[in-house]
Formats: C-alpha cells, sequence, structure tokens
C-alpha cells in the first residue's frame, strides 16, 4: 500500500472496524491478565501487591512486541483488522512503541480515553486519540486481500 485507504472510496477497509477493536481489545485485557497470572508465582506472589502496575507494564510490553511485529496484537489478528502507518506501512518497533504508549495514556487519563473512543465511533476512518495524533489507522486486514 501506498497511503491508507479512503475510507468514501474503499468503505470495506473500515466496516465495523470500532466493534472489531472492542473485541480484540477484550481478548487483549484477557491474554494479559492470563499472562500477569503465569508471571505471579515467579514474583513469589509479591506481584498480588503491584498486580495493577504488573498488568501494566505486562500489557504495553504484549501490545509493543505484538504490534511490531505484525501490526496487530492477538486480539486484533482474531478480528481480522491490523495498525497502518499513514503512508499505509505496516508499523515497525518505533511506531508500535509511540502507539502504546499513546493508549496507555489515554487509559491513565480517562476524558482522553472517552474523547478516543467518541473518536472512534464518529470518524470516517475509526481513528482513535492517539490514531489521530500519530496518523495511523485501523483496517480490515481482509480488505487487503481483495
Amino acid at each position: 500500500m501506498s497511503a491508507i485507504p479512503d475510507p468514501y472510496a474503499q468503505p470495506d477497509f473500515y466496516k465495523d472496524v470500532p466493534l472489531k477493536r472492542l473485541l480484540a481489545w477484550g481478548v487483549d485485557a484477557l491474554i494479559t491478565l492470563l499472562a500477569c497470572i503465569v508471571i505471579l508465582p515467579f514474583t513469589a506472589f509479591t506481584g498480588i501487591f503491584f498486580f495493577p502496575f504488573l498488568f501494566l507494564v505486562v500489557g504495553f510490553a504484549y501490545r509493543t512486541v505484538t504490534i511490531a511485529n505484525s501490526s496487530g496484537t492477538w486480539g486484533m489478528r482474531l478480528f481480522a483488522i491490523e495498525l497502518r502507518q499513514s503512508n499505509g506501512d505496516r508499523m515497525d518497533a518505533g511506531s508500535a512503541f509511540a502507539h502504546t504508549l499513546g493508549y496507555t495514556l489515554s487509559w491513565a487519563v480517562p476524558i482522553f480515553q472517552l474523547i478516543s473512543m467518541v473518536m472512534m465511533a464518529a470518524t470516517e476512518r475509526g481513528q482513535g486519540l492517539s490514531d489521530h495524533v500519530l496518523g495511523t489507522v485501523m483496517i480490515n486486514k481482509r480488505a487487503l486481500l481483495r
């Protein structure tokens, strides 16, 4: 791809993306929770006392690595969506880190997360706040195959 698809000329790229993002988020949250539970015994169960921080760190690493490797987390892959940069390229390590940082900051400041959710539901490309700042877009992977 040379650029991100136009939502009016190629609407299949954005069909149901907000719903798929929500479902992928649920899968990713579950994967992160399970990873934290597996890690917990290796902390001699002291991780219980800082579980939210453990969840944050594990989730940050999971999102960054999976997005850098395949332009999407396992949840995103399950629902056949992937992140693309503003020029249409797949995400690299730097852009994956920046996107994950934006996502994490949105969760840290609830009004940013609310703004992001409204933007995903209301914008023609289904972009959240960090997507708009970085110029990234979530697209249907299957539309690429057509």
